[in-house]
């Protein structure tokens, strides 16, 4: 069985696999690739066609999430699993969560070009609805596979049409048999880009993640009432767009008055009802999100938000309530992983730099149930859900080698 730190992925191969999957769902140079839609669909059908090639075992669990498997020597043993996720922003780009996948992959082709066997199952996870986009809140099914949240809250949640979780994953045919969950993992790992810039900065090819902001998500309801927007006195309007707006800034302002020490607060999504011109807005909802690097600016900030409601409410003549609330982050990672991401970066020769993850990903709801890690790669700029996303190569294959390093280490342990 060969072994050494001269053990490599196909750098060509893995790049081939990248540019079929951003053919599917491109737009304006990235990609916009929903989950549950067609094209999501077609990329799932991309990565089943490539589990087939590879003689890889795919099981795709009642939420979508699909598994490509390699077989270890001992079944008894729990498998490793490799993940992220292939759905996108709706001006995405074109690696986001996709080279956590496809370098998933790589590395169990790569272990079948070297004939290595390994005494544990090496699975790779495609995660349904990382991101969000069209079903809040993000990295849901990855939440129910920890066992986080039920099966029915998550099938019940709407997009922005109202249409069902559930009824869209029965559209494109990818609810599956497995069981959601509730299994032996015995470690989890995930590659991704950055999506920030210090790595390319620093022009370290290799970030290892320690943990994650603590990150806090809500939806905020606003209840006005129609009326012409000709006629009617300004004493007499309740505007439910005027008191989301109210909001808005409040979170805006909440943000830059604790930027100093890195946090941030955003209004990202605002939807209305009927969102006419001429007529005033009944009913409005606003998305916020704040993140923060450690949990006491974290809570600060949600207070302030919460206190500036009530006024809001008062000067938009509207009724402002907290609809739902999310959070995520707070973490850190598996101590015992870490280590084995470091010792293996040293042997390689690769440089890293210890960071913490702003951003979401499916490894924070792993963590509730397995040992779990992640490795950064460089992006261009640190510019990520953007169509302009961009990497190079020879600055993520230290990354994907460490990666394939790291969980041979882990599937012969």
């Amino acid at each position: 069985m060969p072994t050494g730190t001269n053990l490599a992925v196909n750098g060509s191969r893995l790049w081939d696999t990248l540019m079929v999957s951003a053919a599917i769902g491109a737009s304006r140079g990235g990609l916009r690739r929903l989950t549950l839609t067609e094209e999501d669909r077609q990329v799932r059908d991309q990565l089943g066609r490539w589990a087939a090639e590879g003689g890889y075992a795919l099981a795709i669990d009642g939420l979508g999430n699909m598994f490509l498997r390699r077989d270890g020597t001992d079944p008894s043993l729990a498998p490793v699993l490799v993940g992220s996720h292939l759905d996108t922003q709706w001006a995405g780009g074109k690696f986001d969560g996709v080279l956590g996948v496809l370098a998933g992959l790589e590395v169990l082709r790569t272990i079948d070009d070297l004939k290595i066997e390994t005494k544990r199952a090496i699975e790779v996870v495609n995660w349904t609805n990382e991101e969000g986009a069209r079903f809040s809140p993000p990295m849901l099914c990855s939440l129910g596979f920890s066992g986080a949240a039920t099966l029915d809250w998550i099938e019940a949640r709407l997009d922005k049409e109202g249409i069902r979780f559930g009824e869209a994953l029965d559209r494109i045919g990818y609810r599956g048999q497995a069981p959601v969950g509730g299994r032996p993992v015995d470690a989890y790992f995930e590659l991704h880009i950055e999506q920030g810039p210090k790595l390319d900065e620093a022009k370290v090819p290799v970030g290892i993640v320690t943990g994650g902001y603590p990150t806090y998500g809500t939806r905020i309801a606003v209840e006005g009432r129609t009326a012409h927007t000709g006629p009617t006195p300004m004493e007499k309007r309740q505007n439910a767009l005027v008191g989301a707006a109210m909001v808005a800034v409040a979170a805006n302002e909440i943000g830059w008055a604790h930027a100093h020490y890195d946090a941030k607060a955003t209004a990202a999504r605002l939807d209305l009802v009927p969102n006419l011109p001429g007529t005033l807005s009944e009913f409005a909802q606003l998305f916020v999100d704040m993140r923060a690097p450690h949990a006491e600016g974290l809570e600060r900030m949600k207070a302030e938000l919460k206190a500036a409601l009530p006024g809001c409410a008062e000067r938009s003549r509207t009724a402002i309530s907290i609809a739902e609330e999310w959070g995520f982050g707070g973490l850190e990672f598996d101590p015992g992983l870490i280590a084995l991401l470091r010792e293996t970066a040293a042997k390689l020769a690769i440089p890293t730099l210890d960071l913490q993850s702003q951003a979401g990903h499916d490894a924070y709801n792993m963590a509730r149930i397995a040992p779990s890690c992640m490795i950064f790669t460089p992006c261009k700029d640190g510019i990520s859900h953007n169509e302009a996303e961009d990497i190079e190569l020879s600055e993520t294959l230290p990354g994907v080698n460490l990666l394939l390093h790291a969980v041979l280490a882990r599937a012969n342990r």
